[in-house]
């Protein structure tokens, strides 16, 4: 594949399918493919999918049945394939299906693209042993970091100064409702050499905060240099201390592997934000038990506590899940109860789905619609008001936003607060990278928007110290 060719990826669900975009797309361009935003003239598809919700899985089937109509009518070939969770646990499903579907592939086995797509080109040539249908979800020996290219420069460039690294994949948990231990396998830690290798390759491309993600993330035990095994509080002490670095966030975690040292980390290292999304996913004793979460409401309260004594200024976000099988009026109250008691910045609440293959899906007592619907009702509408209370409590407030990308307007920059609210401010093109001091002064649904105090601009965290650039200099990317 030495020509060029264009690429288009869509990513359904996490931050991880998110990540994973980037590196197939980064690995495929060593084949000669192109990133394009429109389906419609790309030589290659690529649906990267998740499997957590019923809706995700169907929005996927959805997508193939349109990109087959499109193909039909511009009378072109396209390559389609079917990347991430979804095709991990529906391979022959999809097959089955999707006619428009060349290939399937588990989200272990991205390092194997090109060749994979190399037999999926024989066999729409007729070459002679191509196998018919490809479906590649075997769970590989090989670790696929050590085989997916790094990003460019340029490409770093472009994505703009966030960016998520994986650090840790799979789930030993096995909650009663979770697909993830059956789509992404057992818990596997990147090795933290490993990991700092690629966050100083992104902040010498531009990148000023990191995104540390793994389904379990708080769970990360990679082994060091010396082969012994670091833990969550390590990394991200490794990670902020990357010379450009201003930021460090981490997602997703459990609150059984909330540790002593983690939160220490919140107290001592000012580049932790003060935002922690922390998945309850009930506030009833007999619920969590039921979907084997291994902690109960009173160890949520009490890591709650205990953070919010490490860092005052912390805010939490959560996940909740209403309606599982055998929730009662006063389970549901418990939840909300919870949500009371904590009071949360922001958070997801869904209904639950039936994941085929998970032991909720066959557990007696599964609610009806309605009764699903009423609840989650009731419960988004208590964490919207709490969000909606926690944002006006920030007008007035300064902040350091880092800015990401243009506005809605000339003039306009858009960055992110502390707490991943959106912040709209008026500034120059040029300082998209940098960190500003702003004063919020208007509080919408949607964002904030503020002041730049002094008109003045930083680059990075330089370590020992804080360098302020004025808007007049020139502002390093």
């Amino acid at each position: 594949m030495s020509e060029q060719r264009k690429l288009y990826v869509r990513s359904f669900g996490c931050q991880m399918n998110v990540y994973d975009a980037q590196r197939m797309t980064d690995t495929l361009a060593r084949e000669g493919y192109v990133e394009t935003d429109s389906p419609d003239d790309a030589d290659l598809v690529i649906l990267n999918t998740c499997h957590i919700r019923e809706k995700a899985a169907e929005k996927v089937y959805s997508e193939l049945g349109r990109l087959r109509k499109a193909q039909e009518e511009a009378g072109r070939q396209q390559m389609v394939a079917v990347a991430g969770c979804v095709a991990q646990a529906e391979g022959a499903e999809i097959i089955k299906r999707a006619r428009a579907v060349d290939l399937v592939v588990g989200p272990q086995s991205y390092h194997k693209l090109p060749e994979l797509l190399a037999e999926a080109e024989a066999r729409r040539s007729g070459k002679a042993g191509a196998r018919a249908k490809l479906v590649e979800t075997e769970f590989p020996v090989e670790d696929k970091f050590d085989f997916l290219a790094p990003p460019t420069r340029e490409a770093i460039g472009k994505r703009g100064p966030t960016a998520f690294v994986t650090v840790q994949e799979g789930c030993d948990k096995f909650c009663t409702f979770c697909v993830v231990p059956y789509t992404r396998g057992a818990e596997v830690s990147r090795p933290l050499a490993k990991i700092l290798d690629e966050v100083i390759r992104l902040a010498d491309g531009g990148v000023r905060e990191i995104t540390l993600i793994g389904q379990n993330v708080n769970a990360y035990h990679g082994l060091d240099a010396a082969g012994r095994p670091a833990n969550l509080a390590e990394l991200v002490r490794r990670v902020a201390d990357v010379p450009g670095i201003a930021r460090v966030r981490y997602t997703t975690s459990h609150p059984r592997d909330m540790d002593e040292e983690l939160i220490a980390a919140h107290r001592d290292m000012p580049a932790l934000m003060p935002y922690l999304h922390l998945p309850v996913q009930s506030g009833s004793n007999r619920i969590l038990a039921a979907m084997n979460r291994k902690h109960d409401r009173e160890l949520f309260f009490e890591i709650v506590a205990r953070v919010r004594e490490a860092r005052p200024d912390i805010a939490f976000s959560s996940d909740f899940i209403v309606g599982f099988p055998g929730e009662s009026d006063e389970d549901f109250a418990d939840t909300m109860d919870l949500v009371e008691r904590v009071g949360f910045a922001s958070a997801f609440s869904f209904k639950y789905s039936p994941r085929p293959g998970t032991p909720a899906a066959g557990m007696e007592g599964q609610l009806p619609e309605d009764v699903k619907s009423a609840r989650i009702y009731a419960l988004q509408a208590l964490l919207d008001r709490q969000k909606a209370a926690f944002d006006e409590a920030c007008r007035g407030r300064r902040f350091d936003i880092l800015l990401e990308k243009p506005g809605r307007f000339p003039g306009q920059l858009i960055g992110r607060s502390p707490y991943l609210q959106s912040v709209v401010v008026e500034a120059p093109r040029e300082a998209i990278g940098t960190l500003a001091r702003v004063e919020v002064r208007e509080v919408s649904t949607k964002s904030l928007s503020g002041d730049i105090l002094g008109g003045e601009f930083f680059a990075g965290r330089p370590i020992g110290e804080t360098r302020f650039i004025g808007q007049s200099e020139k502002l390093e990317a």
